[in-house]
């Protein structure tokens, strides 16, 4: 897909002050979460700065996905903490976190594939925003929304498609747009749940130039099994086997270590 995304500034940090380089964005402490005797998240720690990209690989049933919803607070955590800028969210709800500046893409799509792709980005506006979308006013009443919501698509390369159903993209296209979707609150970090899943090759490289071409402030934490996408991307890459971090690293770190190519990539 030949886009030409602009960056996407992100919004302030929490009380309207601007995100400092200091305090890191996301911070994990000794996050830990036990489904009875089963250990999915042991420990886990690590922080990211504004505008990092960090990956998470691991082989499946690492506990990748559980990490996710434990920064998201879909699963409430065992032990340990979670921070956003330095303010301790452990105990939030999904909605509260991102009202403070987080955003999450999911494996599956959750796009409505026979609405338009402006309306899909209309809807993502409106949904973390306190006021409802009554389908009976006036556009006109809207405009602030729809202005954000072409102001998206224009960057991203959508706006000549604004009008198309969604059903109608390309998968990859799909994938691209959901993204779009998550930068409708306006984050400070994005979580990228394996962003290029059922991509094609070619599909995967122009997921990887998209990625690159987001805000520089934005900081980005990925899960991908797609290696060539990861170490593109990203800046540190963190190895997750048995809900333990087993190395972190620069990719060419990661790249170059045998206990991940042992354990992960299956080349020791």
């Amino acid at each position: 897909m030949n886009t030409a995304m602009q960056s996407i500034a992100p919004k302030d940090g929490p009380n309207g002050g601007q995100i400092s380089g200091q305090v890191p964005v996301l911070e994990l402490k000794g996050l830990s979460k036990s489904f009875g005797g089963l250990h999915a998240v042991r420990g886990v720690t690590f922080k990211i700065m504004p505008g990092e990209r960090k990956a998470i690989i691991g082989p499946n049933g690492a506990g990748k996905t559980t990490l996710f919803n434990l920064i998201t607070g879909i699963f409430p955590a065992t032990s340990g903490q979670v921070l956003l800028f330095g303010q301790d969210v452990t105990a939030w709800p999904s909605h509260r976190r991102t009202a403070l500046g987080m955003a999450r893409t999911f494996q599956i799509t959750s796009l409505f594939p026979k609405l338009t792709v402006l309306d899909n980005v209309l809807l993502a506006i409106k949904g973390v925003r306190p006021s409802k979308f009554v389908m009976w006013r006036f556009l006109s009443s809207y405009r602030e929304v729809y202005d954000k919501a072409h102001g998206l698509l224009e960057r991203a390369g959508f706006l000549d498609r604004a009008n198309t159903e969604v059903r109608f993209l390309s998968h990859g296209e799909q994938r691209q747009l959901e993204i779009v979707l998550g930068l409708a609150s306006n984050p400070n970090i994005l979580l990228l749940d394996e962003p290029a899943a059922g991509l094609s090759s070619g599909e995967s490289v122009e997921m990887t130039k998209f990625l690159m071409r987001l805000d520089p402030n934005l900081a980005i934490l990925l899960i991908e099994h797609d290696m060539d996408v990861v170490f593109d991307l990203a800046h540190q890459i963190s190895v997750l086997h048995f809900g333990e971090v087993l190395e972190t690293g620069a990719p060419e770190q990661i790249k170059k270590s045998q206990k991940v190519q042992e354990i992960y990539l299956g080349t020791g």
